[in-house]
């Protein structure tokens, strides 16, 4: 189920990007206004942007409620430990096997007297 509601809420992100970006900004109206080609469109001189809108506010209320969904699905995670909970192994670094383990004396003998 959080498997699904990722993919709406990553389909709706991109859905309401590229609908955003098709939109026409406040002043494209008034091009329209002088004879624009906007009102021999599919939806006429402001259908489409009622329809864009709509449509970009339907799917900014589904994008709103996938982002609840997934922080309750991550809130509500059993399997899960925090971050504080996690400790990682701690081992000691391994020596080389080709080379003995050092004398605690050889720094001694190696200083020149």
């Amino acid at each position: 189920m959080e498997t699904l509601v990722l993919i709406v809420h990553v389909l709706s992100a991109l859905a309401v990007i590229g609908l955003v970006l098709l939109q026409h900004g406040k002043g494209a109206d008034m091009g329209a206004a002088f004879g624009g080609g906007a009102s021999g469109s599919l939806f006429g001189a402001t259908g489409s942007a009622n329809f864009l809108s709509r449509t970009t506010a339907v799917l900014a209320t589904i994008f709103f409620l996938t982002s609840l969904g997934l922080t309750w699905f991550s809130s509500h995670r059993t399997d899960s430990k925090g971050v504080m909970e996690t400790q990682p192994a701690i081992s000691a670094p391994a020596t080389a096997p080709d080379k003995p383990a050092a004398d605690p004396d050889s720094k001694v003998k190696d200083i020149p007297k």
